[in-house]
């Protein structure tokens, strides 16, 4: 299942250059990774007020093109395999005119926000996204 979600590159995001600014690039990740968790009825704060976290163990980018000021993204968002405590997110960042600009992974990990040690996936979040 891939999900998508549109964000538009704003100004103060750019650098001198007028590209948008590589830290920038973190935030729109999680920004396409939570709402695809709530396409799919999961909110983090839901998850966080019953004492779940998720935790990022890595984070891999790799630019080939950049994006500029007003630039209307698509990312996609996919999770390639069936998590059990570690969960891979995939993405591609895609321009409005559909070219690849950017790929990237992020490796979270389900943990108890109490102790932060971790735990397998709910089995009511493997339901939701219906992994076979």
């Amino acid at each position: 299942m891939v999900y998508t979600h549109k964000v538009r590159v704003r100004y103060a995001e750019c650098d001198q250059m007028g590209f948008l600014h590589h830290s920038v690039y973190a935030l729109y990740l999680e920004e396409a990774r939570t709402e695809q968790m709530r396409s799919k009825g999961i909110t983090y704060k839901e998850m966080e007020d019953n004492g779940l976290i998720m935790p990022v163990r890595s984070m891999s980018f790799e630019f080939k093109k950049a994006a500029r000021y007003d630039d209307l993204l698509s990312i996609e968002v996919s999770i390639p395999e069936k998590p059990s405590i570690r969960c891979v997110f995939h993405y591609r960042i895609l321009n409005q005119h559909g070219e690849l600009l950017s790929t990237a992974t992020t490796e979270m990990f389900y943990a108890r926000k109490s102790d932060l040690r971790p735990v397998k996936v709910p089995q009511e979040i493997i339901d939701k996204y219906e992994f076979s």
